[in-house]
């Protein structure tokens, strides 16, 4: 079973090339992934992609060319970056413009991914809901406080995407190795090889010497599987390839996924040349069917302004400038609007100095200049405006001491203050014990386009 992965998400790009000598090999399908929880909650909470409209169309497009030449199914998971029904939907709507405009007839079928804040509920009360580790404590209000829950789909809810005859499934939320595991299992491969196969392949190129050229096909069969990047210069090893197990796992050797794990502890690894790399000996072992969830809602309302130090005197001291302005603010923040102290954040980031890492930076230099990233978070829109403007005076002229010339500093905008609007949190990391692997997802079959 010969599987081709273009890219490690619709999105990023890939190689043309790549891609057409791969379907010259033969594919039984061709699986994409749509995206991940990497970008932040906002993707999920407000059920939108991360990626332009304009460059998914242009990518897509080339793929859905790709599986009419193969005569193959075409398979996306987590569409749309998030997974969320509108994602689905909104991909759905540009597969129906390019049926048209590619002169296709398809059969599309939609597997939703997304879960009613009630049902989710009804199944924290029923003890069917239990928290991964490090996972936020939920009630039922904090289920009905999201704008979008997704349950991470495996193989079995794809195979039953597969199973309607569909020529391009369009899928929601769902495990990475979820798309690239199922045909293979279906058609008795080995499942240790398929789930491992899978994991090393969820992004495309990345297991490979060059990360960027993006396609590559991995074969499965009864005993193990053969990965093969496809760009002319990349290369598969042993090395690579046993890497990507540590990719975003808290275990290199075990991957949990919906109804069973994944050891790789007597894997084996060998190069079958300088580009292929063979791998035996994957183990999967069943377990309760579960299903992971990804809940995000609201968390408050933002503004950010951005101002410029470059008098030496203040760079040197801006880290404590930055707290000293933080902290008149709140005072008067809450002085103005009633709000206490928890119900609202000034967060002072220093750009060029240690904005990522804060106080963990080490061997620190004194920069030329300093932007100081000034984040405001409150319960309302009007509140995160409010306390916006008031930092904007000490953003401005705040002098290090009282007895010393006011400073003037520089804002790049105008206005300064400048309106997140909405910003959302993940308040859920849990697993749903499911009797029926579909209970939790539903599939729509469409005919559309024509030929």
């Amino acid at each position: 079973m010969r599987v081709l992965i273009p890219t490690g998400a619709l999105g990023l790009a890939y190689d043309r090339d790549a891609l057409s000598r791969g379907v010259a090999n033969r594919p039984d399908i061709i699986a994409v992934d749509g995206g991940s929880t990497d970008s932040g909650p906002s993707y999920l909470g407000r059920g939108v992609s991360k990626y332009s409209r304009s460059t998914t169309k242009a990518e897509w497009r080339d793929l859905m060319r790709a599986r009419a030449e193969a005569g193959v199914p075409l398979v996306i998971g987590t569409a749309g970056t998030c997974g969320a029904d509108s994602a689905v939907d909104w991909l759905y709507e540009i597969t129906t413009e390019l049926a048209a405009e590619l002169g296709q007839k398809v059969r599309v079928a939609r597997l939703y991914s997304g879960q009613a804040p009630e049902m989710v509920a009804g199944a924290l009360r029923a003890g069917r809901i239990t928290p991964l580790s490090g996972a936020p404590s939920v009630d039922e209000d904090t289920l009905r406080s999201c704008t979008n829950i997704v349950a991470l789909a495996g193989a079995e809810q794809i195979r039953a995407a597969l199973d309607t005859g569909a020529d391009i499934v369009i899928a929601g939320r769902t495990t990475d190795t979820a798309i690239i595991a199922a045909l293979p299992i279906a058609a008795s491969c080995d499942p240790g090889a398929a789930w491992h196969g899978a994991k090393v392949g969820e992004c495309g190129a990345l297991a490979t010497t060059n990360p960027a050229s993006g396609v590559i096909q991995i074969d499965f069969d009864e005993t193990g599987f053969t990965l093969e990047p496809l760009g002319r210069t990349a290369r598969a090893t042993p090395y690579t390839v046993s890497a990507h197990m540590l990719y975003e796992n808290t275990d290199p050797f075990i991957l949990y996924e919906p109804g069973g794990h994944l050891d790789v502890t007597g894997s084996r690894y060998s190069a079958l040349d300088d580009r292929r790399v063979r791998v035996e000996g994957s183990v999967w072992v069943p377990g309760p069917y579960t299903v992971k969830l990804e809940g995000a809602r609201v968390a408050g309302y933002q503004v950010v302004s951005l101002t410029l130090l470059r008098d030496r005197r203040y760079v040197e001291n801006a880290r404590a400038w930055a707290e000293d302005v933080a902290s008149r603010c709140r005072k008067v923040a809450m002085e103005r609007t009633g709000l206490t102290a928890s119900e609202f954040t000034i967060e002072m980031r220093l750009i060029g100095q240690d904005a990522t890492l804060g106080l963990l930076e080490t061997g620190r230099v004194t920069p030329v200049e300093v932007g100081v990233l000034c984040i405001v978070t409150a319960p309302s829109e009007a509140q995160a405006a409010e306390i916006g403007k008031i930092l904007n005076p000490y953003l401005l002229h705040h002098a290090l001491t009282e007895d010393e010339p006011m400073p003037t500093f520089a804002f790049p905008f105008s206005p300064a203050e400048m309106t997140r609007g909405a910003v959302y949190e993940f308040c859920l990391h849990h697993i749903l014990a499911l009797d029926d692997p579909m209970a939790a997802f539903r599939l729509e079959v469409t005919e559309i386009g024509h030929g």
